[in-house]
């Protein structure tokens, strides 16, 4: 048996960490992507005999190959502890001790406890192997809960009740989480009949939505959209504008529908490229025109589709996201595999830029927008310091300690995404401005591509 402890100081007041950690979306928080994933957080969070089922990651396969682990709450001690122990999992035990305690000054100490062993008696595996990696882990977790709860400090309104869709995707469910934590109430989206009063049922492509079911919402958030990942066929086309422009479409008549009971606020998502797959070198903002591919299309449709919301006196804002870096998704997974090997370079020619956003910057960006009554129309949503091909490669390869020198010709992401679909996505150019979210009030967790590797890939 090993015992590991980490302790740490947060300068926020006991009772506020501890209703972090009791709230729902706390353990997704917790848990980066590097680490694994939650699969079910316990409901009602931290009540004794509850549990919750994650997927663990392998060690050193940043959440590419994961086990299955599920953990059951125990000892809670309101304001003061909870424990939770494995009940299924790869080690022989696992017992985690969660305790909070005033630091004296305003802040809290805490202090997480672990007694765990991979076989009876082996103390080796412990001190070799987990130890290194359970500090790594619980330095992430200091450094999110910290400025989590610096985050909602900024945002002292009142408490409120957000409807969700693609609140199981990659930034939806981490949205979902933040806004949890922040003592909000999240509604989610499903496309089947609802189950529960925390979700909220719909078809798109039938065109079914109650607009009852929107009453008391405060501001519907809409994530929905297939995949742009894979060939660009006429088919895939059709299912990624209608998937878009549709959903969109139906939320805009239910708010409609609601008259003065309608939500005060529509944050639609929306893509960096509405700008067009190459801006040419320039910096473009959001006054800058869409650019005239298919990508730019569907973008100006999607939020031409959600600012039809504004007619009804709904605040309405669209967030057009950059490239999204973390393990879970998107480019980055695709090209940890190549990296991992020592095989990564950069795409194409390496000169085209790259207007790249963390995820928790994603998701923060998001959650401001709900957030921020003041804040209107387009927002870009990427980081305030893009990079060429050619320095993104050479950041990832260095914050994995791998080489990068092996480019990957034109002709490799054509293989997979077709032509039409490798230059709108993987060899895009595109440089964006971050400077209107900024001057809106946002502030970047990781306003650097190194800091934001090292965050999401757990190498600090």
């Amino acid at each position: 048996m090993t015992t590991f402890t980490f302790s740490s100081r947060v300068p926020h007041p006991v009772e506020d960490v501890f209703a972090w950690h009791a709230r729902p979306g706390a353990l997704t928080r917790l848990t980066p992507a590097w680490t694994g994933s939650v699969v079910e957080e316990s409901s009602p969070p931290l009540q004794n005999g509850t549990r919750s089922r994650l997927r663990v990651a392998v060690p050193g396969s940043y959440g590419l190959a994961s086990v299955p682990w599920t953990a059951e709450h125990h000892g809670f001690v309101p304001g003061r502890e909870f424990r939770d122990r494995m009940v299924r999992g790869p080690l022989a035990s696992w017992e985690h001790h969660h305790r909070f305690d005033d630091d004296g000054h305003g802040g809290t100490v805490v202090t997480d406890t672990v007694e765990y062993s991979a076989l009876p008696g082996d103390r080796a595996f412990g001190d070799r192997l987990m130890g290194p990696a359970l500090g790594r882990q619980f330095e992430a977790r200091e450094r999110r809960l910290t400025a989590d709860l610096e985050f909602h400090a900024r945002y002292p309104g009142r408490p409120l009740t957000v409807a969700l869709t693609g609140a199981s995707g990659t930034i939806g469910t981490q949205l979902a989480a933040l806004l949890g934590t922040g003592g909000h109430t999240v509604l989610r989206f499903v496309r089947r009949e609802a189950r529960t009063p925390g979700e909220i049922s719909w078809d798109p492509e039938a065109g079914v939505l109650d607009p009852g079911a929107l009453r008391g919402v405060d501001v519907v958030v809409n994530l929905a959209g297939r995949s742009i990942g894979g060939r660009l066929t006429r088919a895939a086309k059709e299912q990624i504008r209608d998937s878009r422009v549709r959903g969109t479409e139906l939320i805009v008549r239910a708010l409609a529908a609601l008259g003065e009971d309608a939500p005060a606020a529509l944050v639609n998502a929306s893509a960096i490229g509405y700008y067009g797959a190459d801006t040419h070198g320039q910096t473009v903002t959001e006054k800058s025109p869409a650019g005239g591919d298919f990508l730019a299309e569907v973008c100006t449709a999607w939020e031409r589709a959600a600012q039809g919301a504004e007619a009804t006196g709904t605040r309405v804002v669209t967030v057009r996201t950059g490239v999204v870096q973390t393990p879970a998704g998107g480019a980055l997974k695709a090209q940890l595999p190549l990296f991992l090997a020592g095989l990564g370079g950069r795409l194409g020619s390496g000169n085209q830029w790259l207007s790249w956003i963390s995820l928790d910057d994603a998701v923060g960006l998001f959650a401001h927008a709900v957030l921020s009554a003041g804040l209107h129309g387009p927002v870009n949503a990427v980081a305030p310091m893009p990079v060429t091909g050619r320095d993104y490669a050479r950041t990832l390869g260095k914050v994995l300690g791998r080489p990068a020198l092996l480019p990957t010709p034109g002709f490799g992401p054509k293989l997979v995404l077709g032509a039409e679909g490798a230059e709108l996505m993987a060899l895009a150019d595109q440089r964006v401005s971050a400077d209107r979210a900024i001057d809106r009030g946002y502030r970047f967790r990781h306003p650097d591509l190194g800091s934001a590797l090292r965050e999401e890939l757990g190498r600090f």
